[in-house]
């Protein structure tokens, strides 16, 4: 394969991942990591590093769109965007210490458990809930359209939401995906946030991690141009056109995409972390 083909292949799998990452709140690494050592043979470190690059410009290019729709939460994203920021601190700190092949067993094995909880649905249908007494005093609640009108919603359990993106801070710095997987569940489930708010706000959210994580891995070495310019091209392209797409799509046929396409990913990952293929 030459320069130009694998440029140009880079480019068609990055754009399908920042569409369905925009369209999820996933980010497009989810899908860049496993394209590119799959199918593509790059190491995985320097897939992370790409994707790390991707995370950033899909947060860029979708989240601006969110905000202006009125989608996205942004006292919340600020807010618990300092727990997954010293994660993803700490994510990438542990990186360089552990194999590729234990990597991409823990990708899989996050992934697993977000498609199923995505499988459950939110605990209380798409009904919005009141605030708890910490987020009114925080003022977390919001509104989001819905069929032309303005939707209100409350938050609740923010202890909880905070805990699981230190977490999600550090998957992102270990793995690379802007644990957008794991941020979308603890909005959506733990927070009772409306679906669309969380994956908006995870747009939002993912590039502030991932930034604070591709400064270390630049420092490694592990960020390519060759590999990471067009993967980042790519990935801002289809989160532009993602964004249009989720203002008017159902949030079961979203919920439905976020969890057959990660599941896919990460029974994929296991099988070749464990054969030893990445």
């Amino acid at each position: 394969m030459t320069a130009w083909d694998f440029t140009a292949v880079v480019w068609i799998l990055s754009f399908a991942a920042g569409f369905l990452g925009a369209l999820t709140g996933l980010g497009g690494g989810v899908i860049v990591i496993p394209a590119l050592t799959l199918a593509l043979g790059v190491n995985m470190k320097y897939a992370i590093g790409a994707s790390l690059v991707s995370v950033i410009a899909t947060s860029s290019g979708a989240a601006a769109a969110y905000v202006r729709e009125g989608f996205s939460n942004i006292r919340i994203g600020m807010f618990l965007e300092i727990a997954t920021t010293l994660g993803a601190i700490l994510g990438a700190v542990l990186a360089g210490r552990i194999g590729t092949h234990a990597l991409a067993i823990i990708f899989g094995l996050v992934l697993i458990q977000a498609a199923i909880q995505s499988f459950k649905g939110a605990p209380g249908g798409e009904r919005p809930v009141e605030s708890d007494a910490l987020a009114s005093r925080l003022r977390f609640g919001g509104a989001y359209p819905v069929d032309g009108n303005s939707q209100e919603y409350g938050v609740r359990n923010v202890p909880a939401g905070f805990g699981l993106m230190f977490g999600a801070g550090t998957l992102s710095g270990l793995l690379g995906i802007g644990s957008g997987a794991v941020k979308v569940i603890a909005m959506d489930r733990a927070m009772h946030i409306p679906f669309k708010v969380s994956t908006t706000t995870s747009n939002f959210m993912i590039g502030v991690t991932a930034a604070a994580s591709a400064g270390i891995y630049l420092s490694r070495g592990f960020i390519d141009p060759r590999v990471a310019m067009p993967v980042m091209l790519g990935v801002l392209a289809g989160a532009l056109l993602g964004a249009k797409v989720l203002v008017h799509a159902p949030v079961r046929t979203l919920r439905a995409v976020f969890a057959i396409v990660i599941l896919a990913l990460a029974i994929e990952m296991i099988v070749n972390g464990i054969t030893g293929r990445v």
